[in-house]
């Protein structure tokens, strides 16, 4: 069954305008009949042009209105539009005009978003790269998507210096302030690129997704009408860069006036003092990836506060909100393949219910099909692959035309010429009242902390190690709400493998968020009778099969002693020793926050959580919190000191 929204029907949420489900599925009409006769989506975008036109415009309207605050710095729609310009005027001198993509290397600050605004404001195609990644997978990505031009600031630019292209440092190029601040003329249209975001690659390596001026306006549009965005809006940004959510962060606010205020980094991924800087800085709208949303929605709010919505997405969402909270919480679903987002609903207050909340209906301008092993659309309640069609598709994978054939293929509904459908590989199931229940993966694609992962790029990293005769990797929820990475290891004949050197081997491919959080050494792996990997046989991780440090530590200092008893609670293992890995055993950013914040009760220390992944072991960490209390105590009076003992 097919599903589609226009504007009109989405923005009233009016189930009278559209035909009933159970007229739709009258058994003597055929099933592209049945959804021929719905509402046929209907194109509408923002007045003027793209991105950049409106930005534009909107500072000639409001100059003084903050655009972007990020602590204490604000830049105001007339600075933010001045220095786009200037960027702008220099792109294009080097070359830089519609299909041209740039690069894009940097921490979130006020410069990334001047980078990301000036690129398009050149006609250009932006690149984001999340600084974090490894060398190797920067490299690929410049390499693949053959970008002449890269934006980075100062203190990240020398890991560039090998690449032949050309390096930008924003917040240092001197030659910026010499360009007009004069609206360069930006040649971009409807169809042209507007960003290509890599993801993970089922072949080992990240895929490039291209994303049209037309597709992303079509999010604009509908995310400005759906949520009724104005120039009194405070919106939040608080993803990675190279996650598509930034640009569903930025440009539906910096399009209509509204303000976009950057969340500080120590306390983006720390749900308590989150909801307390979304409160204090009166948002009006916000996105919280799904596992930071489920934390938010735990905690108790102020009745008072401003914040009207809570967007969430990314992952499988568990919890529904309690009817005593402040805002309305809204469920999303998009792969980058199709935007962002592709279907959009709000979740109402539910207890006690084994039915995981839906992830909405179509967005404006969207077809949601979801079609059984024959490609016919399935029954009501009845599971099938979700494929999506409308404006929101991408044009495909940067120099992956069989990839792009695969995943794109012709629309079996449609009498358009040229209409495709994105096959998903998400398995989903229609409600009776238009709704869709998202079921998971076909493919066994890993989503987790909101990152989609293909397993087999993670394969790929480890089987380059010499020691490694074969692997397997697979997510896991064995402790309820704690989804990890698993990998299986067979090691080749005669070969130890070390799990200090399997790391620093694997994580030269991949990022953090993809390095395993186990890692279980089998003699082989199980198989089928068909010869394929048996999931369901591979063994849970236990103390036995578990690879870890080769010899267990004991803690020698009483502050040993209180980390590594913390870390085991944290993370639900037996015992912890002080060479142990925080990150190997399980860790991760939320439970590192959580970690953070156990330090600075126990020890009045205000540590940045970089700090965690310097110094991730025990005796680490325990060495780099005595040396800051060493210091801080040679700062302070005799008198003082003598207060402190009593």
């Amino acid at each position: 069954m097919a599903l589609s929204d226009t504007p009109h029907y989405y923005a009233n949420h009016d189930a009278a305008k559209r035909p009933s489900l159970i007229e739709q599925m009258r058994p003597n009409r055929h099933p592209s009949q049945a959804l021929k006769d719905q509402s046929a989506p209907e194109e509408r975008f923002l007045p003027g042009a793209c991105v950049p036109h409106n930005i534009a415009a909107q500072a000639a309207r409001t100059p003084d209105a903050p655009a972007l605050v990020a602590g204490q710095q604000m830049l105001s729609y007339s600075a933010l539009n001045q220095q786009t310009n200037q960027l702008a005027w220099h792109l294009q001198a080097l070359g830089v005009g519609p299909e041209v993509p740039v690069g894009l290397c940097m921490e979130r600050s006020l410069d990334m978003v001047v980078g990301l605004l000036g690129i398009l404001k050149a006609g250009g195609a932006y690149v984001p790269l999340d600084p974090q990644y490894p060398a190797a997978r920067l490299t690929f990505m410049l390499d693949d998507s053959r970008v002449p031009v890269l934006l980075t600031q100062h203190h990240l630019a020398e890991q560039f210096q090998a690449t032949p292209t050309k390096i930008i440092c924003v917040d240092k190029e001197p030659a910026l302030a010499a360009q007009s601040t004069a609206d360069p003329v930006c040649l971009a249209t409807f169809e042209n690129l507007a960003y290509i975001i890599y993801t993970s690659g089922s072949t080992g390596q990240p895929k490039g997704v291209q994303i049209t001026h037309k597709s992303l306006l079509n999010l604009i549009s509908w995310h400005q009408q759906e949520f009724s965005i104005t120039a009194a809006d405070r919106a939040t940004q608080i993803t990675s860069p190279a996650f598509d959510a930034t640009g569903w962060e930025l440009w539906p606010y910096l399009c209509c006036g509204a303000s976009v205020y950057l969340v500080d980094e120590p306390i983006r991924i720390v749900p308590e003092a989150l909801r307390d800087w979304l409160v204090n800085n009166r948002i009006t709208v916000s996105f919280l990836p799904t596992a930071l949303a489920e934390s938010a929605l735990q905690l108790d709010w102020p009745s008072e506060t401003a914040l009207r919505f809570l967007l969430t997405g990314a992952d499988t969402l568990h919890l529904y909100p309690r009817a005593s909270l402040p805002f309305v919480l809204i469920n999303n679903y998009g792969p980058t393949e199709a935007t962002v987002v592709a279907t959009s609903g709000r979740v109402y207050p539910i207890e006690q219910t084994p039915i995981l909340p839906t992830i909405g209906r179509p967005i404006a301008n969207t077809e949601i099909y979801i079609l059984d092993d024959q490609q016919q659309p399935a029954a009501i309640d009845e599971p099938g692959e979700l494929h999506i069609g409308g404006v929101g598709l991408a044009r495909g994978y940067l120099n992956r035309p069989e990839l792009t054939q695969e995943k794109f293929i012709p629309h079996p509904f449609s009498s358009e010429p040229g209409a495709r459908l994105y096959k998903t590989g998400d398995l989903a199931r229609l409600l009776p009242d238009g709704q869709i229940t998202f079921l998971g993966r076909i493919d066994h694609q890993i989503k987790i902390r909101g990152y989609r992962i293909e397993p087999d790029e993670i394969i790929s990293a480890l089987n380059r190690h010499p020691a490694i005769q074969a692997s397997f990797v697979i997510d896991r929820e064995d402790i309820p709400g704690n989804k990890q990475i698993v990998a299986y290891i067979i090691a080749r004949p005669g070969a130890s493998v070390s799990l200090h050197d399997l790391l620093l081997a694997i994580r030269s491919y991949l990022p953090e968020y993809m390095v395993p959080a186990t890692f279980v050494l089998l003699d082989a792996l199980p198989l089928t009778a068909n010869g394929k990997v048996d999931r369901a046989a591979l063994p849970a991780p236990n103390a036995t099969n578990t690879l870890r440090q080769q010899v267990f530590a004991a803690p020698d200092t009483a502050t040993e002693e209180k980390i590594a008893a913390t870390v085991a609670a944290l993370l639900h293992v037996e015992r912890v020793g002080v060479n142990d890995n925080f990150f190997l055993l399980g860790g991760h950013s939320m439970l590192g926050a959580q970690l953070i914040a156990w330090i600075e009760d126990t020890f009045g220390l205000e540590l940045p959580l970089r700090i965690l992944f310097q110094a991730p072991t025990v005796r680490q960490l325990a060495a780099e919190i005595e040396r800051r209390l060493i210091s801080w105590l040679e700062t302070i009076s005799e008198e003082e000191a003598q207060g402190l003992l009593g």
